[in-house]
This record gives C-alpha cells, structure tokens and sequence, in this order.
C-alpha cells in the first residue's frame, strides 16, 4: 500500500503540551526496505514485447512502495536511498504521474529527517508540476501534505501566541478543506484530508471535531485494508483524547492503534504506541505502569535495530 502520508508522524502524545516525537507524517508517508538490484538492459533495434513496454515504470512504483514501506518503519535514511532510485526512474521515463509521486514521497521522508525546508520546496515542486501536468488530485494532494507539515510544526511551536497560533491553525484548516474539493474523487487522498484536516481542529482545542475527522479517515482506511494507516489514525485520536484530558479513553484508542500495527506487524508504529501508552499513564498517575509500557516499547526497538530510539527511552525509566 502506497501511503503518502505520512507526512507524516507519531509525535503529539510523547511530548508535553501535544507535541509527539517525530514519526509517521507521513501519514500520509508508508515504505518496506529491501534494496532490489535493478537489470539495466541496453538500448536494442528489436522491437519490445508488450509485457516489457512499462517494466521500468513498475520497477520505479515497485521502489516507491518500498521507499514508503521503510520510512513506515522509522528507516528514513534507508528510505531516502530507496526514493532517489525510484526518482531517477521516474525521471527517466518522464511519467507525470510517478514524478509527482515520487517528489511527494521524498518530501515525506525529507520532513520526518527534519529537513523541513527541503521538504517544503519538494512538496512545492509536486505541486507546480500537478498543476501543469494536468494532475488535479495529485497537486491538490501535494498542498494538503504541505499544510499537514505546517500543523506539525506549529503544534511543536513555544515561542508564538495562543492567537496567533490559533489564527495560522484557522487558514491551514481553511486551506485544506479546499483543497479536498480537488481530491474527492480519490479515496485515499481524501483520508489523508481528513486526517489533515483533524491535525487542524486538534490545534484549535475543538476535540469533538478533530476525533470526527479523523474517523471518517479511519472508515476509508479499515474499507481499503489499510492497517498501518487505520493504526495511525486511532494513534491520533488517542493524542486528540489525552489532549483533552480522556485519559482511559486515550489509552483504548492507543490499543486499537496496537492491534492494527499487530496484524500489519509493524514494528515501528507498535514500539511508538506502547511509548505514547507510557505516557498517558505517567500523565494519569499509574507510574508503574508506565514503567511496563515504556519497557515494552524498548524491547521492540532493540529488536527491530531502532538503537536511537531505544536510547532515549531509556532516559525516561
């Protein structure tokens, strides 16, 4: 499954005030990583079978899903490897459609490195070439993952008022809900506008609202078999509750996010939600388990070689 999402990123529940380590923007954002050995073949006069005529285009959407997949496993830098090829195959077959893809999908990753300006010039750059390549969903999808980029770092934000962060959450939600008139056409397109658009509700402090949109999301994404998508969702709606003080119900939302990523056996998004479990039981005052939950999470970054990770948890036991 091709996520574009994630923009991204698991990172509101596990930091003070909303903010969330960085993770799944990218939610728009999903990637596998096994490096494929592509064969080059040599120009030749004999014409091609019909099967062979598009083999570098599937081998370029081949390389993006891959891309996505590692990134959904926190490997970005492997990721980024892995979306240049797919670049240069895109490049080279000059497909519109791959171009753009591909753009967006290293922008995603670019962004989870925090890379953010290199990651908004990509974005822009998908945009532009959507709109002269005729690709409405797509450019329209490109400006939604940039205004999802900006709900993040505006989350992550201490030095702005409550007004003025207040009024640049209402232009991002004026702006994306715009841009979904362009890309209601696509399903999944649609999802990642709801879950934008849920980012922007949850920074204006309107619970009710933001859990509602991400839900219509999570309806598109449990409809399309979506797995690691449906985790993230319920990922976001347990930050959305604890934000507002729920704390049990946030808690049965990070085990829905659990039981997802379970079955997609995504190790990544699993060790995120028992971290984010560890902290709303801090925040409820259920130290000890806690201490269980932040264990779990550390046991499942060691065994899927996120040392990084491991380390800084380690800092809160």
């Amino acid at each position: 499954m091709n996520k574009e999402k994630k923009t991204n990123s698991r990172e509101q529940i596990t930091k003070k005030k909303g903010q969330r380590a960085k993770s799944k923007l990218v939610l728009l954002f999903s990637l596998l990583i096994t490096l494929s050995s592509l064969l080059i073949i040599s120009c030749s006069s004999a014409p091609k079978k019909p099967t062979e005529i598009f083999s570098e285009r599937i081998i370029a959407a081949n390389q993006l899903n891959l891309a996505n997949q590692t990134a959904n496993q926190g490997r970005y830098e492997d990721a980024l490897l892995i979306i240049g090829e797919a670049r240069r195959l895109a490049l080279g077959t000059d497909d519109p459609s791959l171009r753009i893809k591909t753009t967006m999908g290293r922008a995603n990753i670019l962004f989870a490195l925090g890379r953010h300006a290199e990651a908004f010039k990509e974005w822009e750059i998908a945009a532009d070439e959507g709109d002269v390549s005729e690709e409405p969903v797509l450019a329209a999808l490109a400006r939604i993952y940039t205004i999802r980029g900006e709900l993040v770092l505006l989350a992550n934000e201490t030095q702005m008022s409550d007004h003025s962060a207040r009024a640049a959450a209402e232009r991002c939600k004026t702006r994306v809900t715009g841009e979904m008139l362009n890309v209601k056409s696509d399903s999944l397109s649609t999802a990642t506008g709801y879950v934008t658009l849920g980012m922007a509700e949850k920074q204006l402090r309107s619970w009710v609202e933001a859990e509602n949109a991400v839900k219509r999301a999570l309806e598109i994404h449990e409809k399309n078999r979506c797995l690691e998508d449906a985790a993230y969702d319920w990922f976001l709606i347990a930050s959305i509750r604890s934000l507002a003080g729920n704390y049990t119900t946030a808690l049965e939302a990070l085990r829905m996010a659990i039981s997802f990523d379970r079955r997609a056996e995504n190790g990544f998004g699993l060790a995120s939600s028992w971290q984010a479990m560890g902290d709303v039981y801090k925040k409820s005052g259920r130290i000890e388990e806690s201490g269980k939950a932040y264990r779990r999470a550390l046991d499942i970054y060691r065994a899927i070689n996120l040392s990084d990770k491991a380390e800084e948890l380690e800092q809160l036991l």
